[in-house]
């Protein structure tokens, strides 16, 4: 293999500083190293102003080295950034002012183009105001989470920021993904590609987005996620490339796809750091939920800015998120529904549709073909799947779970998902309660969504936009979709979030009582989107859970 020929980052390359030709000409440089002065003379010019005025310009010449050191180790992503240090106050003198103006050149213009982290989120609309006379449930219902003065703040260390300059340059190992699943499985293991480059210190090629068999999808990783915001937004991180450079393409390229679950940065190392430096290249494969959930500090942060920040979808799917997400909007207040009733939910699941002995043939009859697709629990029956809260909630307790939570009758629910299997059949019982039910084939207008009408990732995309900027948002199951975000409305402020806790009360929705709604309540007065530490339970993932690693306050937020 050609080694790679050393390129100049013009980021780094600086040309001589001005401060040289400042200080060369100045009356530290005149003092000092004049040849016409003779001792006597010189002496004379040592007086007290004057030994002052040197000790003065020797201390700014020495902070003006130091800011510039910390520049090229920072990174956009501090929680505080520094402002140039042409801003800095300083006494009003001229000859400070000159050193400050002289330093605050020699700082790369790349530099000022670094995305600031408030910008690269991926932000949700302003919350909708809930305005007239409402009940006390319903008070309750729209009332917003206490986020307790928590803001996103991914300050990496000082080791962390220093190892950057370096492995963002990397030009000789890289790193090559394959993803899998649907979108926000697939969102996961982008994730964990960076986090596994930045462990391997390689550059990592835009990951491959394998085609989906259960959707059919085969949308590339530039259909989907805007490739140029990536890179840019985790350039200081992790070298990002759009594809291999010639002297790394081989014949035969081994795919590494057998990794345990729960590996560690020391076992990533200790597994193919040899074979990288070896060949140059790693392939890895079936990367979905391998690496740990319980990471270093650094690389945690690191999780929460591919996920929230770098990972920004497609401008044709950014722009049509955005228009239907407004047309939402500007109605009022709205719920976020993600409601899994397509076909395949149920033939993973191992749980009846609710919908007759019709339906329930043609799932039985999916799931004998294609039994591989049954997700664990194989010795339970479908009744004590559902008692453990391992099926998705039916249309119907979805609606009586409103209802007990104080939503309004008239409120508008946005529903999330891919077509419910059973059709307008399956969401008959919810529409009766609630029927102001929308989905994004009625937002849409005039053909908007024709460009991507059998891409289910690119429609999964346009929910989530959707989601992120609704008051309440409910997933119906546990997924994905739902952690991720979770996840994300915390990290943008602690918006409304409620995780049905299906086991503590499907047994209350058998016995229903004139308590019932007072119950559901209870039950779920603790998990609406409050600040919720990931480190209360064990391997939680930081994409869910972003408090504390990539939370805190009584500090400046990144934005």
């Amino acid at each position: 293999m050609a080694k790679s020929r050393y390129i100049k980052n013009p980021i780094f390359t600086l040309t001589p500083s001005p401060v040289y030709h400042f200080l060369s000409a100045s009356l530290f440089t005149s003092l000092l190293f004049s040849p016409k002065k003779s001792p006597r003379n010189f002496n004379k010019l040592l007086t007290p102003p004057t030994l002052c005025l040197i000790s003065l310009l020797v201390s700014f010449t020495l902070f003006g080295v130091s800011i510039l050191g910390f520049t090229s180790n920072s990174q956009d992503s501090l929680p505080c950034s520094l402002n140039s240090p042409s801003s800095l106050s300083f006494p009003s003198m001229s000859i400070s002012s000159m050193l400050l103006t002289s330093l605050s050149s020699v700082v790369p213009k790349n530099v000022e183009n670094e995305p600031r982290m408030a910008k690269s989120l991926m932000a949700p609309l302003p919350l909708h105001p809930v305005t007239g006379n409402v009940s006390k449930e319903e008070k309750e219902f729209w009332e917003q989470p206490d986020g307790e003065g928590y803001k996103p703040c991914l300050d990496f260390s000082l080791k962390y920021r220093k190892a950057s300059a370096r492995i963002s340059k990397e030009r000789r190992r890289f790193l090559v993904v394959v993803a899998s699943g649907g979108l926000n499985q697939q969102r996961n293991q982008i994730v964990d590609a960076v986090v596994i480059a930045r462990i391997l210190e390689a550059a990592l090629v835009v990951p491959v987005l394998q085609v989906n068999p259960i959707w059919d999808d085969e949308s590339e990783f530039s259909e989907i996620f805007n490739v140029e915001h990536f890179k840019r937004v985790l350039r200081a991180d992790v070298r990002i490339v759009s594809s291999l450079p010639s002297t790394h393409l081989m014949s035969r390229q081994s795919i590494e796809n057998q990794i345990p679950y729960d590996v560690s940065p020391y076992w990533i190392r200790a597994r193919f750091s040899r074979l990288l430096n070896e060949e140059g290249l790693l392939i890895l494969k079936a990367l979905d939920s391998k690496l740990s959930k319980n990471l270093p500090p650094d690389l945690q942060k690191l999780r929460c800015k591919v996920a929230f920040h770098a990972l920004r979808f497609a401008a044709p799917i950014q722009d049509l998120g955005n228009r239907l997400s407004k047309r939402m909007w500007i109605e009022g207040p709205y719920i976020a529904l993600h409601l899994r009733l397509e076909k395949d939910i149920w033939v993973r699941s191992g749980c009846l549709s609710s919908l007759g002995p019709e339906y329930d043939k043609i799932i039985a009859k999916s799931r004998e073909s294609q039994p591989e697709y049954l997700t664990g629990r194989l010795n339970m029956n479908h009744i004590r799947r559902r008692l453990a809260g391992l099926c998705p909630l039916s249309a119907l307790e979805i609606a009586r779970f409103l209802k007990a939570l104080g939503a309004p009758r008239t409120a508008r629910i946005y529903i999330a998902g891919g077509e419910p299997f059973g059709g307008s059949l399956a969401l008959q019982p919810l529409i009766a309660e609630f029927p102001n039910v929308i989905t994004k084939e009625i937002l849409a207008r005039g053909g908007e969504l024709s460009p991507f009408i059998k891409k289910a990732s690119a429609l999964a995309a346009i929910d989530y936009i959707i989601s992120l900027s609704s008051n309440v948002f409910i997933p119906s199951h546990g997924g994905n979709f739902g952690r991720v975000m979770q996840g994300h409305r915390a990290y943008a402020g602690h918006k409304k979030h409620i995780r049905p806790n299906k086991r503590a009360m499907l047994p209350v929705f058998e016995n229903s009582t004139s308590e019932f709604g007072s119950i559901i309540r209870t039950l779920h007065k603790k998990s609406q989107g409050q600040p919720e530490p990931r480190t209360n339970k064990r391997d939680r993932d930081v994409i869910a859970y972003p408090l504390p690693e990539c939370m805190c306050k009584h500090r400046t937020p990144i934005f």
